[in-house]
């Protein structure tokens, strides 16, 4: 059984557009924008969002004439939780080739935030998806240690539950407080869910926020990965960002030399939330050259590779 379904979904709630089956028979949840023979441009969220962090975006690409698809990672939104609990990487890049078979085996331009990225990277940098072109979102091997301690310090919030809908309010301010707090707070239901206790719970499956994590095979993984990149790549970073520094974002750049950089700013870890205008922007920009609307994308097809080694899995940095 789901455990997600011990909560309750807020009257407001958005309804997903569309289900998809996952690895394992796990349901995923998803929306999608723009013309449904356009490029597909795959949207995976960071550790503790959901596809409604990229709703703008999404709209914004869908208008470009892309077939943009967002969907909740397991354990995440209205997407099931694992029934064993396990929400590393490898498990993260089956769910994502189990959305592309179900969308046709199209390929897909992966862009990827903070934990969405890191499994794009994997499932570029290892073949086992055939992507035309690959965004990071805030995101690259190396990481800032006080930048993941400050996430996992936001996720670990109340997890016993809130009080209301103004405690919730509260502690997404203090996790970002370059953003003005909004005034009403009906947004917000589709970020918890309401449980048997009568408190708002995240959306997340708390299994996910307790998962051991390691940081440095994660690095040398990602590492391996960014340095077998052959795609057009584009590396955006918020220039506020307090997860990926300047420094992370140069020594990507060492290891793919042929990707493209862009720093937004005005923008923190949250890039596409923050400047949603300048982030699609500068994605667009980007796909008109390496994933043309109306002409063949740049890199040709590469046959992908079946994962060799299931014990290496690893849990990702939200």
């Amino acid at each position: 059984m789901n455990s997600n379904a011990r909560y309750i979904r807020l009257p407001g709630t958005p309804e997903p557009m569309h289900y998809w089956p996952g690895h394992g028979g796990i349901r995923l949840a998803g929306d999608s924008w723009g013309p449904a023979d356009g490029p597909l441009v795959l949207l995976q969220h960071g550790g503790g969002q959901t596809r409604h962090a990229w709703k703008g975006a999404g709209e914004t690409l869908g208008s470009a004439g892309y077939c943009a698809v967002a969907f909740d990672a397991r354990g995440h939104g209205d997407s099931d939780w694992a029934p064993d609990g396990l929400y590393g990487q490898d498990v993260m890049v089956r769910d994502l080739e189990c959305v592309v078979a179900a969308l046709g085996n199209r390929r897909p331009v992966l862009v990827g935030a903070s934990m969405g990225g890191g499994t794009s990277l994997v499932a570029v940098g290892e073949e086992h998806v055939d992507a035309t072109a690959l965004v990071l979102v805030d995101i690259a091997p190396n990481i800032e240690s006080e930048g993941v301690k400050n996430i996992q310090a936001f996720m670990n919030l109340k997890p016993e539950g809130f009080d209301s809908l103004e405690e919730v309010a509260q502690a997404i301010a203090s996790y970002q407080p370059h953003r003005r707090r909004p005034r009403n707070l009906d947004g917000l239901a589709k970020n918890v869910r309401m449980g048997a206790d009568g408190k708002y719970h995240w959306h997340w499956d708390p299994l996910f926020r307790a998962a051991p994590r390691n940081v440095e095979l994660r690095t040398k993984r990602l590492e391996t990965c960014a340095g077998n990149l052959d795609l057009p790549t584009l590396l955006v970073r918020g220039g506020l960002s307090d997860l990926l520094s300047e420094q992370g974002a140069q020594a990507f750049l060492k290891l793919c030399p042929t990707a493209e950089y862009v720093s937004v700013t005005g923008a923190a870890h949250m890039v596409a939330g923050d400047r949603n205008d300048v982030f699609a922007s500068a994605v667009i920009e980007f796909l008109a050259r390496a994933v043309p609307v109306h002409a063949e994308p740049l890199r040709s097809p590469h046959p992908a590779r079946p994962h060799n080694d299931p014990d290496k899995d690893i849990v990702d940095v939200p």
